[in-house]
């Protein structure tokens, strides 16, 4: 596909807000999701509503021309964040101790269909990796159902650098999510040799 991906970044939700619905469900009901309590539309508005509101909040959206391409949004875990409180092992404190500048939450990334690439490669990966460009947190986590695509979706944030350290069911309707590490936030540049 021709042309340059571009990226807009904003901490207003409401500049955004229709698009990234739009696109939810665009993507979640090509993987027949939308059927399903958790994903349905009022509830993912309530989550972004939720995460939106705190402090923080970034969203991203890349476009081809005037045409939305995807969007990632995060959040920096709080003093007095639940993140962690669901894991069904709990991790040591001083893993889980957070204080708005130390962990950032990707919440959601979806690509639509025309710009998806093999495994994960393209314009998803730079979309990730645009969020992360500006941001200050020392590390990254985010919660992934490994049952969907047969476990690819898991293995493309393997690819991207993160480890699995747990697992959670944050909400009643919720599947039950791997919950995912990048430590540190960036991956490294290769040094020239």
């Amino acid at each position: 596909m021709s042309g340059t991906i571009t990226y807009r970044r904003t901490r207003d939700v409401a500049e955004v807000r229709q698009l990234i619905l739009d696109i939810h469900v665009e993507v979640r009901g090509e993987f027949g999701l939308m059927d399903r309590p958790f994903y349905q539309l009022d509830r993912f508005d309530e989550r972004l509503s939720a995460y939106s509101s705190r402090p923080g909040w970034e969203a991203v959206v890349a476009h081809h021309g005037e045409e939305p391409v995807g969007y990632v949004f995060a959040v920096p875990l709080g003093e007095n964040t639940a993140w962690w409180t669901a894991e069904q092992e709990p991790l040591p404190d001083g893993y889980v101790k957070e204080d708005g500048r130390r962990t950032l939450a990707l919440n959601e990334i979806l690509v639509r269909r025309r710009w998806r690439g093999a495994h994960g490669q393209g314009t998803a990966g730079a979309l990730h990796e645009e969020l992360l460009s500006r941001r200050q947190e020392q590390r990254v986590t985010l919660l992934v159902n490994p049952a969907l695509s047969e476990g690819r979706l898991k293995a493309v944030y393997e690819s991207w650098g993160y480890k699995q350290v747990g697992c959670q069911q944050p909400f009643d309707d919720s599947p039950e999510f791997a919950t995912m590490v990048r430590d540190p936030l960036r991956r490294p540049t290769a040094s020239p040799k």
